[in-house]
């Protein structure tokens, strides 16, 4: 789909060691500032249990999951919105991005700096959103700018509307409040995405870096229930990791990853929460096409029709569509088989009309 989340935070806390895991790669994770000074970027298999569960029972010679893209940022410091740190560079990156993961330091450690000089994740949190909110501010107020004599004098209809909309955002930003705390129409919020490319429009979820002993105890983790209720306020998902752990176990084979998730009391990875919550950040959802010589799942923005979801496997299979079969996951998972979903009457056939849910089993009819 082309959509990507870029991982961002204060330097040093975690966030290419974060990366690394994620990806399974090996870009620098340094002690110190700006040791990521280019973007770097991977693409990740979406963990999904669905699929293992179509591929063992399809047996197809390949199985391809969905992926997400991710960014891991250069460090932003305080000032960046006014060039400090090459902050300008970094936030041109985070603009290229659909959302935003941000790290959060949660853990001491007297071997690890930290930019500001301790740790305190609520003031990293408000460091960068701060800056955000101040590189948002000037995008706005050169715009209003622009429009705002058409609007008040000249009555203009479409610099009305949107200084409507400026006014609105130029408030929260005013009030250090992100644009996506605006209650905004689906009209205008539909413009602000297509037209300003603002940093705070964009969701964002919380990775709260824990120590290895917080992980097990997170309800003792002052740090993180920190970070739990100021997320909270906002309506953001904060998932807690222990970035190190998580750069261990990503190193190993399935059966030893597994062995060593069992010791630590780990029943699913940090990273496959982490990639998961981003994939539904990014307002994404997954259908399959099964058969002997392929299952796979495809990747979707919710909403999307029939035909414009056969068109993300081929563009002739939009242009022709007739029809698409489709039955649910939770019905193969039931009845165990093709033929029994078909027996049992749970396989239907929808048309151009029909939007796709997570979790469908399609194949579309097209004739071009």
């Amino acid at each position: 789909m082309g959509l990507k989340a870029g991982i961002v935070g204060l330097p040093n806390v975690g966030k290419s060691t974060l990366f690394n895991a994620i990806t399974n790669s090996h870009v620098e994770a340094a002690n110190y500032p700006f040791a990521t000074i280019n973007p770097n970027d991977g693409v990740v298999n979406v963990p999904d249990e669905r699929l293992d569960f179509l591929s063992n029972l399809f047996k197809p010679e390949r199985t391809i999951p969905a992926t997400v893209e991710f960014y891991d940022i250069a460090g932003l410091v305080r000032g960046a919105s006014k060039g400090e740190g090459l902050g300008n560079q970094f936030l041109s990156h985070i603009r290229e991005c659909d959302a935003i993961v941000e790290v959060v330091r949660c853990f001491e450690s007297s071997d690890i700096i930290h930019v500001e000089g301790s740790v305190d994740p609520i003031r990293d949190i408000e460091v960068i959103n701060l800056e955000l909110v101040m590189a948002d501010l000037d995008s706005i107020n050169k715009r209003i700018d622009k429009i705002a004599t058409k609007a008040r004098v000249q009555k203009d209809k479409d610099s009305v509307f949107e200084m409507n909309i400026l006014t609105l955002i130029k408030e929260a930003l005013d009030n250090e409040r992100p644009a996506r705390s605006v209650s905004l129409n689906e009209e205008q919020r539909e413009f602000c995405i297509n037209n300003y490319h603002l940093l705070t429009l964009k969701p964002i979820i919380y990775v709260a870096n824990v120590g290895e002993d917080d992980l097990s105890n997170l309800d003792k983790c002052e740090h993180y229930q920190k970070v739990v209720e100021y997320a909270k306020k906002e309506n953001s998902q904060v998932i807690p990791v222990s970035c190190e752990i998580e750069s261990q176990i990503s190193v190993l084979a399935n059966e030893e990853r597994q062995e060593y998730m069992d010791m630590l009391g780990i029943t699913e990875s940090g990273l496959s929460k982490v990639i998961k919550a981003t994939y539904a950040l990014l307002n994404l959802s997954t259908f399959f096409t099964v058969g002997a010589d392929e299952c796979r799942a495809w990747t979707f923005v919710n909403g999307m029709s029939a035909p414009e979801c056969a068109g993300i496997i081929h563009t002739d299979f939009k242009k022709g569509f007739i029809c698409a079969e489709v039955y649910s996951y939770s019905s193969i998972k039931e009845f165990g088989s093709e033929q029994a979903v078909k027996e049992n009457g749970k396989l239907r056939r929808e048309g151009k009309d029909y939007h796709p849910k997570d979790g469908d089993i399609m194949f579309f009819r097209f004739n071009v």
